[in-house]
């Protein structure tokens, strides 16, 4: 049965790389349309995507893995201020052990997706979250190795550096295994819940980690979240792992069956075609819209609890470092859910894209330039969980992108853009401590942030587009 949509509409047919676009007006009843659709049916029911049980099954491992991911790189923000009293450090140091995740966490971006296209996400997932889940456990031994305040500094920068180079490997491993084991239409709102997981693991940094810091110092959350990131890394390997082995097994043999009587012919390996896609201005606009968002998301990350610490001294940390990501999870999930809406009510990917990504990156920078003329506590906390909270439609825009314009090359496209996205980890939040350092003003770090904000909206909003370019 060929799958048709019809158009209702007396105007031209626009293109789908328009920003006002926002219904499709093709009719396709081809014989190769009809093809690839029994195609992509065909490849449901023998087990290349997910089971509606099985996608249940991954939606919440992957949600607690990526959950144990972001308690694990957010445990330095919320303890830096004491362990810089402890250790002696000011601003700029501080600046620099924060910022050292980063220079890690962008060396493995392409390595990860490169690694998850050739052998699988769910191989190099778990491997990754060994690591920096023993590393997470050591910290708190690391920094106290020397007495010496340089080297203990370096140290804990190095050991940073190495937590950044594991946990580059997880976005990377998990996009790649959604684009592979998920239908187009479901990955807006499958890939938005999974990714809330940063916000849930903020979240619990931020409550559990807040009452463990103040009440038994500042390594036992190290610890917890050591212990917790390597639970979940055996749950992952020997559970979900092993369940979707033992069907590849039995799905492998019939294929091999229909590959030897000559009905199904084994789909080749092609290499990333990075010279034609260097030439297309979508992709530059996806890396550039990522690096922007990603400016505010990591600055916010950063300095946020110093920020409160320091502008409102008799403020309870379990408070602000909980309110902005209980707020932003809704937002996360809620945007995922509202883009499958809108691509299954007929609204194009390219509009659907660049609507979560307006409301990311423009509410983003609008809430950041308001909490400037904001002089209380409630009205900076509120412009804060609100700027955080738009932080979560960037799910459901550019970071799905990848899986729209490369479905099939779509970790190694995503691991560039994320090594893009993890630059200003480490320039932006190293050049924010410095500013405060020079300044004392929280006013010019969040008006530049919000102008960074502004520059990747409009790029995206020019050039981006939901349409499959590879």
């Amino acid at each position: 049965m060929s799958m048709a949509k019809i158009n209702t509409s007396t105007s031209n047919p626009v293109k789908d790389n328009t920003f006002f676009n926002s219904k499709e007006c093709a009719v396709d009843i081809s014989p190769k349309k009809d093809h690839l659709i029994k195609n992509k049916f065909l490849h449901h029911n023998d087990g290349t995507f997910w089971t509606s049980n099985e996608k249940t099954y991954w939606i919440f491992g992957l949600l607690f893995g990526t959950a144990m991911l972001y308690a694990s790189r957010t445990l330095m923000p919320l303890c830096v201020v004491s362990i810089s009293e402890e250790m002696g450090w000011d601003k700029t140091e501080s600046g620099t052990v924060l910022s050292a995740f980063f220079w890690g966490y962008t060396m493995t971006q392409f390595l990860g997706g490169y690694l998850s296209d050739r052998i699988g996400g769910e191989v190099v997932l778990p491997v990754a979250a060994c690591m920096w889940s023993l590393i997470t456990f050591w910290t708190p031994q690391l920094a106290y190795l020397s007495t010496d305040k340089h080297t203990s500094l370096h140290i804990v920068v190095l050991s940073r550096v190495a937590l950044g180079i594991f946990q580059g490997f997880h976005f990377p491993g998990m996009t790649s295994l959604i684009s592979r084991r998920v239908l187009e239409h479901q990955r807006s709102f499958l890939y938005s819940v999974v990714a809330s997981g940063s916000h849930f693991g903020t979240l619990l940094t931020g409550s559990m980690g807040s009452v463990m810091l103040d009440s038994y110092g500042w390594s036992l959350p190290f610890y917890i979240i050591g212990l917790s990131g390597l639970c979940w890394m055996l749950v992952m390997k020997y559970v979900l792992i092993g369940k979707q082995r033992n069907r590849s097994i039995m799905v492998s043999l019939n294929e091999a069956q229909l590959i030897d009587t000559g009905k199904l012919k084994p789909e080749p390996r092609s290499p990333v075609p990075w010279v034609y896609l260097l030439t297309k201005p979508a992709f530059w606009s996806l890396l550039v819209g990522h690096f922007c968002e990603n400016n505010a998301f990591f600055i916010l990350l950063s300095w946020m609890p110093t920020y409160f610490h320091e502008s409102f001294p008799t403020a309870k940390g379990w408070v602000f470092n909980v309110v902005p990501w209980v707020v932003t999870i809704p937002s996360s999930i809620g945007s995922g859910w509202i883009a499958d809406k809108m691509i299954t009510k007929g609204y194009t990917v390219t509009f659907v894209r660049k609507a979560m990504e307006t409301v990311a990156l423009c509410g983003t920078a609008f809430f950041l330039f308001l909490i400037s003329y904001a002089s209380s506590y409630s009205s900076c906390l509120i412009c804060m969980a609100l700027a955080v909270a738009c932080c979560g439609f960037h799910n459901s825009g550019i970071l799905v992108n990848p899986q729209d314009i490369a479905p099939k090359h779509a970790g190694s496209v995503f691991g560039i853009m994320n090594m893009a996205g993890a630059i200003p980890g480490f320039v932006g939040v190293y050049i924010a401590g410095h500013i405060l350092e020079v300044t004392k003003s929280w006013n010019a770090v969040f008006g530049q942030t919000a102008m960074v904000c502004l520059f990747g909206w409009a790029v995206f909003i020019i050039f981006g587009t939901g349409k499959k370019i590879v």
